[in-house]
């Protein structure tokens, strides 16, 4: 009899463990771990994790720079044998190759935020970058009241979201401000925001008399605002930038930030980690998502719909990971 209450408590132990070690797996890999915007991408992703009852594993380079790093996270899930892939890739051609192999793995693969060339993925779900990009074209353009010298800091060679945004702005700028003058277009910030503020202090200091700077991200926001703040020109330079953080809320709150486009990094990550379990399961998912943009200003930064963008709840998710 003993032995056979022994035998059976093997069974059940073996089947727990079994139990557990079959839980769905979910890898969610953001271009980079140091800035608030991915944190966001993350909290969206273990929300939508919680609710299905699966495991996300985070992980990430640290700079948005480090397109190795990336490669060798993507290949290390692959070799874990994860259930499913999200991906925001640093690198919309270095990135081909192990996301391929991914799905020849069966590994579905979502792409979020940032483009991916190919066609090896299940779904792509990121902000409309080029129509952003004419977004803040025109904001800008209003602010100068139509007229003025400004220029473009662009943020990382190879980046599909952020050279879609370029790429938008200057096309608005050349098709509907004639009096606009786009003194420089060319300059590339990389991806630290120490970078973005030795670039801006460069360029300020070779176009004295600019009157608006875009910037197409976090990083390069935050740089330049600290360019102009050592310039002297805070309030005079009407600065358009790319998603929020604390300080881009200061900054718009002092003036010394004009305003922002702002995407929704939570819905992005939320949207992704539902769309790859979709695929998983066999379920036919769009090839393509949109996610919305806004455009955040002192007037209107504290309005309840606003605030449901720019501050979600990201220590909530993050705390129940």
């Amino acid at each position: 009899m003993q032995r056979i209450i022994l035998f059976i408590s093997a069974v059940f132990i073996l089947s727990l463990a079994c139990s557990h070690s079959s839980q769905v797996e979910i890898a969610l890999i953001p271009k980079g771990t140091d800035i608030m915007y991915w944190k966001g991408v993350h909290a969206g992703g273990a929300k939508a994790a919680h609710e299905l009852g699966v495991k996300l594993l985070w992980q990430g380079p640290q700079k948005e720079s480090d397109r190795e790093q990336q490669i060798n996270i993507v290949q290390n899930f692959i070799s874990r044998g994860v259930d499913a892939i999200v991906l925001a890739p640093l690198d919309e051609f270095a990135l081909m190759r192990p996301v391929s192999a991914a799905v020849k793995r069966n590994i579905p693969v979502v792409i979020v935020d940032s483009g991916l060339q190919g066609h090896d993925f299940a779904s792509y779900i990121a902000t409309d970058n080029y129509a952003a990009g004419e977004l803040a074209a025109q904001k800008l353009t209003d602010l100068l009241g139509g007229a003025g010298d400004v220029f473009l800091v662009r943020f990382n060679e190879g980046s599909n979201s952020t050279g879609l945004r370029e790429e938008g702005f200057l096309a608005w700028i050349r098709d509907n401000a004639p009096a606009i003058r786009l003194v420089s277009t060319d300059q590339y910030s990389g991806a630290t925001m120490e970078l973005a503020l030795q670039t801006g202090q460069n360029l300020l200091n070779k176009f004295p008399n600019v009157k608006g700077i875009f910037c197409p991200n976090e990083a390069t926001t935050f740089g330049l605002m600290r360019a102009l703040q050592t310039a002297g020109k805070a309030k005079s330079v009407k600065l358009v930038g790319f998603d929020y953080t604390d300080a881009v809320a200061n900054g718009i709150r002092t003036g010394e930030i004009a305003g922002v486009v702002v995407q929704d990094p939570f819905r992005m990550g939320y949207e992704g980690v539902k769309t790859a379990y979709a695929a998983l399961q066999g379920e036919i998912v769009p090839l393509l998502v949109k996610t919305d943009v806004i455009f955040v200003t002192a007037e209107n930064m504290n309005d309840p719909d606003i605030r449901a963008v720019t501050e979600p709840e990201i220590a909530r998710w993050l705390d129940e990971k």
